[in-house]
C-alpha cells in the first residue's frame, strides 16, 4: 500500500471481555479465564498497564452455544470503566432491545463518570431466539440494519444537538433535548460509535454513519475487499470512511510448534453440538441477505470454534511472527486488533511484554508519512 494511505497513528488493540461464560472458544479446553466481575476488573487493569486502547463487553441475553451465563454488557461496561483510569469500555447494545433516546442517557452518565472513556457498539442481531424470548419482533437482515442506521443516526444526533427531531420508520423522537450532554474532548466530539457485520449491507451503513467498522476474522484479501467496500460508501455519502477494527483470536508462544499445538488442541476438544448449533443459527442469518455476503457464510467448522473467525486473522505463532503479520494488516488499513485469548491474564501480560514492543519497532520503520506519530506513541 502507497505510504501516503497508511494511518499515521499506531495501531490500537482491544479486547473481548469475558463478561459472558465459556470463554472465547467453544471447546473443552481448559480456559483459564473465567466471566465474573473480580477477575473481569484484575483483567482491565491489566490490560490498560499491557497496551491495550479498548475493551468490548459482549452482549448476550440469554443461553446458548456456550455461553451458559451472562452480565449485561453496558452495566458491566460502566464497572469496568470505574475501576479503571485509561482504558476506553466499548459497550455491545441490540437497537432492536434499546431506545435510542434511553441509550443516550446511559452513555452520557457513562461518560461523565469516567472523563470521557465510554463508547458504544451497535449489534444489528443474529440469534433470533434472544427476540423471540423476549416478545420482540425479528426482523429480516436488512431490514434489521436500516434500523441500526436510523439508531446511529439517532443517537449522534441526540448527544450533539438540542431539540431532536426524528420521525424514522423505526424510532421517534420529538423536542427531545439531552442534558448533560457527554464529554466533547479532543480525541472526538461524543462517544465513539462501532458497529460490527460483514454483509453488504453492513459495510454500506457503515461508511454512511459508523466511527468504527468491526470485521470478523479475515485473511488480507478480506480485509482489502471489506476496506474497499466500505470507504467507497463513505466516499458516496461525502462522508470520511470509518476506521477500521479486525478480530483475532491471539496465540503467542516461545515456539510456532507450541503456537500450532494450543490450537489443534482448542479443535480437537471443541464443543462439537454448541459449535454446529452456532454454525446453524449464524449461516441461517447471513444466508438472508439479497446477495449471500452474511456473516460466517463461508465459516469453516474449525473457524466457527472461535465464534467470530478469529483464527482466520493468523495471528498464531511467535511474538515475532504476530507482530509482522500486525503491521502488515496495518499497512492494508487495519486501525485496530480486537483481541480473544485462552487464558486472558497471562496472555494478555504476555502480548504486552513480547509482542506489543515488536509491533512498535516494525511500526517505527514505516514509511516517513507514518513514522512520526508512530514513534512518538511507542
Amino acid at each position: 500500500m502507497p505510504a501516503e494511505n497508511l494511518s499515521a497513528d499506531p495501531v490500537r488493540f482491544a479486547y473481548w471481555v469475558p463478561n459472558v461464560s465459556g470463554g472465547l472458544v467453544t471447546s473443552t479446553i481448559e480456559q483459564r479465564t473465567d466471566w465474573g466481575y473480580d477477575y473481569n476488573r484484575e483483567l482491565a487493569v491489566l490490560a490498560e498497564n499491557n497496551g491495550f486502547d479498548y475493551a468490548l463487553s459482549q452482549v448476550r441475553y440469554m443461553a446458548g452455544y456456550g455461553a451458559e451465563y451472562q452480565h449485561e454488557s453496558t452495566g458491566f461496561s460502566l464497572a469496568l470503566l470505574l475501576a479503571t483510569q485509561r482504558l476506553k469500555v466499548i459497550a455491545a447494545v441490540h437497537p432492536g432491545l434499546w431506545h435510542p433516546g434511553v441509550l443516550a442517557k446511559f452513555g452520557a452518565t457513562a461518560d461523565h463518570l469516567s472523563n470521557g472513556r465510554f463508547a458504544v457498539n451497535v449489534v444489528s442481531g443474529w440469534f433470533k431466539g434472544e427476540f423471540t424470548a423476549l416478545g420482540e419482533p425479528w426482523l429480516e437482515h436488512d431490514e434489521r440494519y436500516r434500523r441500526s442506521e436510523e439508531f446511529i443516526r439517532a443517537l449522534r444526533q441526540i448527544w450533539t444537538e438540542d431539540h431532536t427531531e426524528l420521525a424514522g420508520d423505526f424510532y421517534r423522537l420529538r423536542d427531545f433535548t439531552l442534558k448533560p450532554k457527554p464529554l466533547n474532548t479532543p480525541e472526538r466530539p461524543h462517544p465513539e460509535i462501532f458497529q460490527g457485520g460483514n454483509s453488504s449491507a453492513a459495510r454500506a451503513m457503515a461508511g454512511r454513519v459508523s466511527d468504527w467498522y468491526f470485521s470478523n476474522g479475515k485473511d488480507f484479501d478480506g480485509v482489502v475487499e471489506q476496506l474497499a467496500d466500505v470507504r467507497a460508501s463513505a466516499s458516496e455519502a461525502g462522508r470520511t470512511a470509518p476506521k477500521f477494527g479486525l478480530n483475532g483470536f491471539l496465540i503467542a508462544r516461545d515456539t510456532e510448534a507450541e503456537a500450532r499445538e494450543t490450537l489443534r488442541e482448542i479443535v480437537a476438544h471443541a464443543s462439537r453440538e454448541a459449535v454446529e448449533g452456532f454454525g446453524a443459527a449464524v449461516k441461517q442469518a447471513g444466508q438472508s441477505t439479497a446477495d449471500g455476503k452474511g456473516m460466517w457464510q463461508d465459516s469453516s467448522f474449525e473457524d466457527l470454534v472461535q465464534y467470530n473467525d478469529g483464527f482466520r486473522t493468523g495471528l498464531i505463532g511467535t511474538p515475532e511472527q504476530i507482530a509482522e503479520r500486525i503491521v502488515a494488516y496495518k499497512r492494508l488499513g487495519v486501525d485496530l486488533l480486537l483481541l480473544g485469548f485462552l487464558h486472558y491474564h497471562e496472555e494478555v501480560e504476555y502480548f504486552g511484554r513480547r509482542v506489543l514492543p515488536l509491533v512498535r519497532e516494525l511500526e517505527a520503520q514505516l514509511p516517513d508519512s507514518a513514522t512520526e506519530s508512530v514513534a512518538a506513541h511507542a
